[in-house]
């Protein structure tokens, strides 16, 4: 049978709840699984006590067990010779319950064979389901459990077995054949139906998913093949970012211009890979520390290389120049005496990042018009995406202004209108392809082998 784990344990909970609040001399509760033929792997669900003899009940498995998870195999627990007696091998076999009503003449009690212990009273009853309901009949290719002589069982039945039902009872509270055993023989019924019902609506819903995977596996390539083309395009997107970057560029060496003493980022990452350098010898001991300083100076001659925005150039910092840089200073003492210049260039670095927004040294360029500079600030400093499409005419517009003077000034203006161009079909083709692939799904939400596509 095919039923989840979670919801196999709720229904032998309520099982168990049903015989304990029908039989007031019942005191616990335990329900085995018996999996699939030929091993019937015999495996303890749950347990349920009554607390303080009362009808609230507690639940677990508080006792170890040998058919705790993962159980014992058929070959395991069956009768063989020089094996103890298990009330499972019989109830499984025979299809019959057993019943401890006197438990010092209990053959089948493990305890007693093995420790010479007494168990309490119990009832064991097998949970049967009709053969034909589980797909084994005639002409089934199924393999059959068989006895230590090699003889196969239930040859003579219509039944399997598919769990087993174990009550506990109050001394002297039961007897074989009376109406507690009835109760749970007649309840034992009604689990084997309904296991079934839950075991063939596993298998539907199996199925169900099958299908669906199956009915859509042409059109996952299909999807698959669309997405790599939209991913492809994105190209674009950051060959516009770049001829951004480009522009920043140029606006911050205005500023440098027209501001000499503002810091320089190249002097300041020049300063610390030397200060790297000068003292990278006398780490010969740590290689742990040696490899974050060559990181490092890898690092900062990459940033000083880049034309980022400010917060991503603060995270830069942070986590590729600044974390390392306080490990270095934290685990040795071979900048201490630098520790301040140190600290201070970072510093400097952190605040730099935001020169090329600050408006008031805009204003101590005195060569540009005011309209002019207030474009060259928001263009340089915004990002391009799928959703700001519109800041492309804003670029092509800002580079016709006659005042801008930057290289390659036409030479970019013909690369962002063709990138302008490829830009402007991506949503389109986007949403196109979302429509073809929900189309495609049988709108019940069973079907989720095919995504849609993610946004560029």
């Amino acid at each position: 049978m095919i039923i989840g784990h979670d919801l196999l344990e709720r229904t032998c909970k309520n099982m168990i709840e049903t015989i304990l609040l029908c039989l007031a001399n019942a005191t616990r509760g335990t329900i085995y699984r018996v999996g699939s033929m030929p091993n019937l792997q015999a495996v303890r669900i749950t347990s349920g006590e009554r607390e303080n003899g009362g009808e609230r009940l507690k639940w677990g498995l508080p006792e170890a067990s040998d058919y705790n998870h993962p159980g014992k195999t058929w070959e395991q627990y069956r009768d063989r010779p020089g094996h103890v007696l298990e009330a499972m091998g019989w109830c499984v076999e025979k299809q019959k319950s057993w019943t401890a009503d006197d438990p010092y003449e209990d053959i089948r009690s493990v305890r007693k064979q093995l420790r010479g212990e007494i168990e309490d009273f119990h009832h064991m009853e097998p949970v049967v389901v009709r053969k034909l309901d589980m797909g084994i009949g005639a002409g089934n290719d199924v393999p059959c459990p068989a006895d230590y002589r090699g003889n196969l069982i239930w040859q003579d039945t219509d039944y399997v077995i598919v769990a087993v039902v174990k009550i506990h009872f109050l001394p002297y509270t039961i007897q074989r054949g009376d109406r507690s055993t009835k109760v749970i023989k007649k309840l034992s019924r009604t689990l084997g139906t309904e296991l079934l019902s839950l075991s063939a609506r596993e298998m539907l819903s199996s199925a169900q998913k099958e299908l669906a995977q199956q009915r859509f596996q042409a059109c996952n390539s299909l999807a698959h093949d669309m997405r790599n083309t939209l991913m492809k395009l994105s190209f674009v997107f950051s060959a516009v970012n770049a001829e951004i970057s480009f522009l920043r560029e140029q606006w911050e060496l205005r500023l440098k211009q027209a501001l000499p003493d503002l810091d320089d980022k190249g002097s300041i990452l020049s300063r610390l890979n030397q200060l790297i350098q000068m003292r990278l010898p006398q780490l010969s001991g740590s290689e742990d520390l040696v490899k974050i300083s060559q990181d490092l100076l890898k690092y900062q001659k990459q940033f000083a290389s880049l034309s980022l925005l400010p917060q991503e150039a603060e995270m830069w910092i942070n986590n590729k120049l600044l974390k390392r840089w306080s490990r270095l200073l934290a685990e040795c003492q071979v900048w201490e005496d630098a520790r301040g210049e140190i600290l201070q260039h970072l510093d400097r670095l952190k605040r730099l990042i935001w020169n090329g927004l600050d408006k008031s040294m805009a204003g101590k360029i005195r060569n540009l018009p005011e309209d002019l500079k207030e474009s060259w600030i928001r263009i340089a400093y915004s990002s391009f995406s799928g959703e700001r499409l519109n800041l492309m005419d804003e670029i092509l517009q800002f580079l016709e202004h006659p005042a801008l003077d930057i290289p390659h000034k036409q030479q970019t203006k013909r690369v962002l209108k063709s990138l302008k161009a490829i830009a402007e079909i991506i949503p389109e083709m986007e949403e196109r392809a979302n429509r073809m692939i929900y189309s495609l799904r049988d709108g019940n939400g069973a079907a989720t082998a095919i995504d849609p596509l993610p946004p560029i």
